[in-house]
This record gives C-alpha cells, sequence and structure tokens, in this order.
C-alpha cells in the first residue's frame, strides 16, 4: 500500500494495481484549484484511482460523485474517503454509464492515455490505468464525445494527458461536440518508468524523436457555452 500526499487532496492510500497521484495529477488538481467552484456545486470525477482529485474538490466543499472502472480503485476510493472523513460518492462502471441522465457543473478526468502496442492490457494489471491503444486514444474519444451531455450550460470539463496522444485531436473533438477548448497547462516531465520501456516502440511509431527526454502534459479545458 502506497501513501502518496498529491498536494491538492491531501494523503491518500493506494495499493499497487491503484494509479498513485503523480505529475499529471498534480497539473490537473492545480487547474482545479483556478476553478470557481462555490459550495455545493456538483463535480464528477472521471477514472478516480485514489480518488485524489474527487477528495479535493470535496474539501473546497463541491458535491462530489467519482466513477472508476476497476472495483479496486471504487474500494480505495472509497477508503480514502472515509480515512479523510469527507463525503463522496463513489460509482463503478464505465466512464459516464452510471451517472447517464445527470448533469455537473465540472467534470475532471485523468484517463489512461500512454500509447501501447497492446490492445488490452491485462485485466487485473495495474496498466489498465495508463494503457490506452495504439494512439492513446481509446478512452480520450469516448470521453470528448459524450462529456457535453454531462455537463450544465456553463460546466467545465478539465482533463489532461500526454501530447503523445494529439493534442489537435482533443480540441477539434470537443469542439465537434460543442464544447469551446483549449490548453491552460503545460508541463515537460522525464519520461516516467511507463514510457522509457517503449520507447523503441514510440520512436518506431514516431510519437517521439531520438534523443527525447521528456513528456509535455497538457491541461484541456473545455466549456459548454450553452
Amino acid at each position: 500500500m502506497t501513501q502518496n500526499d498529491n498536494r491538492g487532496g491531501g494523503r491518500v492510500l493506494a495499493p499497487w494495481t491503484v494509479y498513485v497521484p503523480q505529475e499529471d495529477t498534480l497539473l490537473l488538481a492545480q487547474a482545479l484549484d483556478r476553478e470557481h467552484l462555490p459550495a455545493g456545486a456538483t463535480l464528477l470525477d472521471v477514472g478516480t484511482g485514489s480518488g485524489a482529485l474527487a477528495l479535493a474538490a470535496a474539501r473546497r466543499g463541491a458535491r462530489v460523485t467519482a466513477v472508476d472502472t476497476t472495483y479496486r480503485a471504487v474500494l480505495t476510493a472509497r477508503l480514502n474517503a472515509r480515512l479523510a472523513r469527507l463525503p463522496l460518492e463513489v460509482l463503478h462502471g464505465d466512464l459516464f454509464a452510471p451517472v447517464t441522465g445527470r448533469r455537473f457543473d465540472l467534470i475532471v478526468s485523468n484517463p489512461p492515455y500512454v500509447p501501447t502496442h497492446r490492445a488490452a492490457p491485462p485485466r487485473h494489471s495495474a496498466a489498465v490505468a495508463w494503457d490506452a491503444g495504439a494512439d492513446g486514444r481509446l478512452l480520450l474519444n469516448r470521453i470528448c464525445r459524450s462529456a457535453h451531455m454531462q455537463l450544465r450550460p456553463g460546466g467545465v470539463l478539465l482533463m489532461v494527458h500526454s501530447a503523445l496522444c494529439g493534442i489537435p485531436s482533443t480540441l477539434a473533438a470537443l469542439e465537434r461536440s460543442g464544447l469551446r477548448a483549449g490548453v491552460t497547462d503545460r508541463r515537460h516531465i522525464p519520461f516516467g518508468p511507463v514510457l522509457r520501456s517503449r520507447l523503441a516502440w514510440l520512436r518506431h511509431r514516431g510519437l517521439i524523436e531520438a534523443g527525447d527526454e521528456k513528456e509535455e502534459l497538457v491541461i484541456i479545458r473545455a466549456e459548454r457555452t450553452r
């Protein structure tokens, strides 16, 4: 069991099969901090993992619902909410399916986005938290297509992913769904263990250049204007 302080949602526990808050979590937490979030605002955390982002929002008085596709993440988020003594609705299911018909003021998501040669990660592997198909967009495309249906007018989607996945593709997909989208944050970080383990494949795909040592993370902000 790993303890981690994500500097936004406080200390959380996570078993090795649940995504431990890292640089992308922190970047998204900082973007969340800038959003106007009055007490009682409704927030959805899609792919909550340990629940770190959901807890950060709950600390600000939001009414938070968190969703994850693995039971181990759901149980972890519920445990962290209990330890933090914060109200958190944590649901098991695939992306927006558990909240069909509901609308939120804010949606946050740190979905799997790492390109991989595998069609799908092993079901009980920690890789389900980061592997996302050959272009890294297995879940990103689905979020872009559906997020607008879960937002109230004026609602905002905040999402983090790697530039390896194609920033223009994300912006275009969100615009097609009727959201006004743009990049608000960028951060370059050294390649972590996952990317280092598949550097040769990523270079072969043309996703990184020889000599590249850092990955660019971006925050996408998309607003439903009507």
